[in-house]
């Protein structure tokens, strides 16, 4: 998986860092710390924007009671019944399918 810098991710999005960061406080991007730097999966953008879906995604699994690493790691994990990953499908625009699937993890 490729990671972007917060400044990258800024770039990538077209606005200033301060502005992913505050998306990271606020859990619509998650970011993992790497080697003493906030980092974000470079998947987490896409043409531009942040994918689709993905802010209430991550909503959904915290609800759940899911970590931001949990989270994470649930997002790029191979899951045979999309096929995929669910982070794939959400890129593929498959988000309802995803996000299904995470509102079955509560219960």
């Amino acid at each position: 998986m490729d990671w972007l810098t917060l400044p990258d991710a800024a770039t990538q999005l077209q606005v200033p860092v301060t502005r992913v960061r505050q998306m990271v406080r606020d859990r619509t991007m998650l970011a993992r710390r790497e080697g003493g730097l906030l980092r974000v999966p470079a998947e987490f953008i896409c043409d531009g924007a942040v994918v689709k879906g993905l802010p209430g995604l991550f909503t959904v699994l915290a609800d759940a009671g899911f970590t931001d690493d949990e989270a994470l790691d649930w997002l790029f994990r191979e899951d045979p019944s999309l096929p995929g990953t669910p982070m794939q499908a959400l890129i593929e625009n498959r988000g309802k399918e995803v996000k299904r699937r995470a509102q079955a993890l509560a219960f």
